[in-house]
C-alpha cells in the first residue's frame, strides 16, 4: 500500500512538473534570440503604485539580467507628483495628455522622480542582489531638451518647463550596462537653455532606446494594449507597422498619444520593435518576451519580415 502510494504521489509532482518544463522550453528561442540585446522597459501605471505589482516588476527586470539581456529601465512618476504637488497646493494641469510644469512644480517633479521613485525601484531590484544604478537624464548628459510646445486645434500651446529631447549621450547608460548594472533612469532632462526639463517617460523611454539601439521598447500602461476602434470595441490589436499606426494616431485618446508617438519614434530609428504592454497583469513583461502569444500591442518598422520579427 505505501508503495502504490508513493507512486501515486511521484505521478503526481510529474504532472505538476511538466507544465513548468514546458514553459522553458517554449521560452528557449525567445532566450535565444534576446541574449545580449538591449531592452528599454518604461516603468508606469498602476505598476507604479500597486506593491505586488512593483515587486513582480523589480523581478521581471531581475530575471532578464540573468537570463542575458540589458534591461534598462525609464521611468516618470505621473501619480506621486500629482500627490506631492496637491501637498504644497500646487494645482495640476494636463494640456495634450502632457503635465503642466511651472518652475514650481518643476522642483517638485524634480524632487520625486529622483528622490522618491527611483530611490524606491532601486530598492526594489537590488533587493536581489547589488544590480541597479538609479541617474536622471541630466546626469552625464544623457538626456538634452528643448522647450516642448503642445499642440491644441492646431496651434502651440506653451506648458511651461516641458522638453522634446534633442539629443541623448548613452555613454553613461552602456557603462553601466557592460558593468553588468541595471541602469534605473529618471525622465529629467538637461535644458538646452542652462535650465531642467520635465519630459514625458514615453518619450524619454522611446528616445533612449533609439539612440541605443535597442531590441525592444517596452511600455507600460493601464489598457491592453491599442485598440482597433476604442470605445466602440475594446478589441486590442496585436500587432501593427509604423505607417498603420501614423494614420491612426490623430484619432487616439490624448493619454495614447505620448506612448504611441513614442513608439513610433523608437521603430523609426533603429529600434526592432516598441510594445504597449498592461502593467495591470503580473509580470507582463515575462509574458510578452518569452511566451508564443504574448500580450499587447507590437509596433513594427515598415517593411518588417513577421517570422523574423517574432524571432522563429
Amino acid at each position: 500500500m505505501t508503495t502504490i502510494r508513493q507512486a501515486a504521489a511521484t505521478s503526481t509532482r510529474r504532472h505538476t512538473a511538466l507544465p513548468k518544463a514546458r514553459i522553458l522550453v517554449e521560452a528557449l528561442p525567445w532566450l535565444t534570440r534576446h541574449r545580449g540585446r538591449t531592452v528599454v522597459i518604461k516603468f508606469g501605471g498602476n505598476a507604479m503604485v500597486d506593491d505586488e505589482l512593483k515587486a513582480a516588476f523589480a523581478q521581471d527586470v531581475v530575471f532578464l539580467h540573468h537570463a542575458g539581456l540589458r534591461p534598462v529601465v525609464v521611468h516618470g512618476g505621473g501619480p506621486q507628483i500629482s500627490a506631492q504637488l496637491e501637498r504644497f497646493g500646487i494645482p495640476s494641469q494636463f494640456t495634450a495628455g502632457l503635465r503642466v510644469t511651472s518652475p514650481e512644480a518643476m522642483d517638485v517633479v524634480r524632487m520625486v522622480l529622483a528622490g522618491q521613485v527611483q530611490r524606491e525601484l532601486v530598492g526594489l531590484l537590488n533587493a536581489h542582489g547589488p544590480l541597479a544604478v538609479g541617474m536622471t537624464g541630466e546626469d552625464a548628459h544623457t538626456l538634452t531638451a528643448t522647450r516642448h510646445y503642445a499642440t491644441v486645434d492646431g496651434r502651440p500651446v506653451d506648458i511651461g518647463r516641458v522638453g522634446e529631447v534633442t539629443a541623448v549621450d548613452t555613454g553613461a547608460v552602456k557603462a553601466l550596462l557592460d558593468d553588468g548594472r541595471i541602469p534605473v533612469v529618471s525622465s529629467v532632462a538637461r535644458g538646452d537653455d542652462g535650465g531642467v526639463f520635465n519630459v514625458n517617460a514615453d518619450t524619454a523611454a522611446a528616445a533612449l532606446a533609439a539612440g541605443l539601439g535597442a531590441e525592444t521598447l517596452m511600455v507600460l500602461t493601464d489598457v491592453e494594449g491599442l485598440y482597433a476602434d476604442w470605445p466602440h470595441s475594446d478589441d486590442v490589436i496585436s500587432r501593427l507597422t509604423a505607417s498603420e499606426l501614423e494614420a491612426m494616431l490623430p484619432d487616439l485618446a490624448s493619454g495614447m498619444v505620448p506612448k504611441m508617438e513614442g513608439c513610433l519614434h523608437a521603430v523609426r530609428n533603429g529600434v526592432s520593435t516598441a510594445r504597449v504592454i498592461d502593467g495591470r497583469v503580473q509580470h507582463a513583461i515575462l509574458l510578452e518576451i518569452f511566451t508564443d502569444d504574448g500580450i499587447g500591442t507590437m509596433v513594427v518598422p515598415d517593411g518588417a519580415d513577421e517570422g523574423e520579427v517574432a524571432g522563429e
